[in-house]
């Protein structure tokens, strides 16, 4: 299955969760989407977003100041 990309570089919060949760309502369900964040709230944000939600948090990663994050859309609505 393809992954959707959304960069939310330079957004502070709420606004990477609020976007990422706005593309996933576009997506299949099972369906993966790639968020890359610069916010450092969003290491918190993101778990805490995905444990509300019902989405899986495939992956959480950092690399040269960009937070990297996979999940996947839950599968029941």
């Amino acid at each position: 299955m393809s992954e959707t990309l959304l960069d939310v570089q330079g957004l502070s919060c709420p606004l990477p969760v609020l976007k990422a949760n706005k593309a996933l309502r576009g997506l299949p369900p099972g369906a993966a989407l790639v968020v890359l964040a610069t916010d450092p709230a969003a290491r918190k944000d993101f778990p805490a977003f995905c444990a509300e939600t019902g989405h899986e948090l495939v992956e959480a990663t950092e690399a040269e100041g960009v937070l990297r994050f996979v999940l996947r859309k839950r599968v029941a609505a």
